[in-house]
C-alpha cells in the first residue's frame, strides 16, 4: 500500500528478458538515490505507479520484476532506456498519509490530450484507454497517474482533467508530460468498488 506522495525518482538504466521468470516477463533496472538494504529484497515497491517486487540490490541501482500482466497493463511496455520514474516505497503502519491509499494495482493507462499553463499550474487533461473504466470517475475524488495521488478537477464525455500544482511537477516526472503520452492510472479504490456494488 502507498499514499502517491512522491519524493524520489529514478531512471531506467536496462531493461531485459530473464529466463528465470515466466516467458513475456521481464526485469528493470532502475538506478536512483533511494535507500533500500538486503533485507528489502522481496518488498514492494512503486514504480511509476505500479506495484513491483524489489529482487536484487546493486550499487545505486535496484531490480524490478515485471510480469506479462503488468506490463499488458501499464505503461510499462513502452519503456526505455533513459526514462525517469517515480519511486514510492511501501507504508508502515502509522505513517503518515497526506496523499490517498494507493494500492499499486494499475487499471489502465491514459494518454495526454492536452496540458494548459495557468499560474504556472499545469492542467492536464487525459483521455482513458479502455473506456469502460470511465464510469468510475468522480469529480473531486483522488486518482493516481503515474503513482502520483492527484484529484480530478473535472470530468468531460471522453476525457477528465487533473490540476498539477509546481510543487509536485518539480517532485515527479509529470513535468516531462507532452501531447499524446501514455500514463498509468489507478482509480480511486471507494469509487471502484461502488461501482461494482451499484452493478
Amino acid at each position: 500500500m502507498f499514499n502517491g506522495i512522491i519524493y524520489k525518482q529514478g531512471i531506467i538504466k536496462s531493461i531485459r528478458k530473464s529466463p528465470r521468470y515466466v516467458k513475456g516477463s521481464l526485469v528493470i533496472e532502475i538506478k536512483s538515490d533511494i535507500k533500500f538494504n538486503k533485507k528489502d529484497v522481496g518488498e514492494s515497491v512503486s514504480c511509476d505507479g505500479v506495484c513491483l517486487t524489489l529482487v536484487r540490490i546493486k550499487n545505486n541501482s535496484f531490480l524490478f520484476y515485471l510480469s506479462k500482466e503488468t506490463i499488458t497493463r501499464s505503461n510499462f511496455r513502452y519503456s526505455r532506456v533513459g526514462k525517469i520514474v517515480n519511486l514510492e516505497k511501501s507504508l508502515l503502519h502509522g505513517q503518515k498519509i497526506s496523499g490517498h491509499y494507493v494500492q499499486g494495482h494499475v487499471d489502465t493507462t491514459a494518454s495526454v490530450e492536452n496540458i494548459s499553463i495557468v499560474e504556472k499550474t499545469w492542467i492536464i487533461k487525459l483521455k482513458l484507454t479502455k473506456r469502460v473504466h470511465h464510469k468510475s470517475l468522480v469529480e473531486k475524488a483522488s486518482i493516481s497517474i503515474n503513482g502520483v495521488s492527484l484529484t480530478i478537477s473535472k470530468i468531460n464525455t471522453n476525457t477528465f482533467q487533473i490540476n498539477v500544482i509546481p510543487h509536485t511537477l518539480k517532485l515527479t516526472n509529470l513535468k516531462n508530460l507532452k501531447h499524446k503520452d501514455i500514463v498509468n492510472v489507478e482509480i480511486d479504490i471507494f469509487s471502484k468498488y461502488i461501482s461494482k456494488i451499484k452493478k
